[in-house]
């Protein structure tokens, strides 16, 4: 006999590539170190900041360069650093205080 689960509609986490989220992981740590754990949060005018360096990783990428030279790291894991913390200020500032 086999047993029940039922968890056929809820969120699919086994699909998350974790070795590719790691980079990202990586790139938060590298900024962490370089500023403080959380200071990402804090930036004045971040969004605009922050899409800004998320287009500059992505046209530093698409031009061929596929390492930022400060970090060593794919600048394609920065530009998801940087969409991860756009998507997060859209998701808090949606939230009523």
């Amino acid at each position: 006999m086999d047993g029940k689960k039922f968890d056929q509609d809820k969120a699919l986490w086994d699909l998350l590539p974790l070795k590719t989220v790691g980079k990202i992981v990586d790139v938060l740590t590298f900024g962490a170190k370089k500023y403080s754990p959380g200071n990402w949060k804090i930036v004045p005018n971040a969004e605009d900041r922050y899409f800004a360096a998320l287009m500059r990783h992505l046209t530093a990428w698409q031009s061929g360069e596929k390492t930022d030279p400060e970090s060593g790291m794919s600048h394609l894991a920065h530009a998801g650093c940087c969409l991860l913390f756009l998507l997060w200020f859209e998701d808090d500032l949606s939230k009523p205080n």
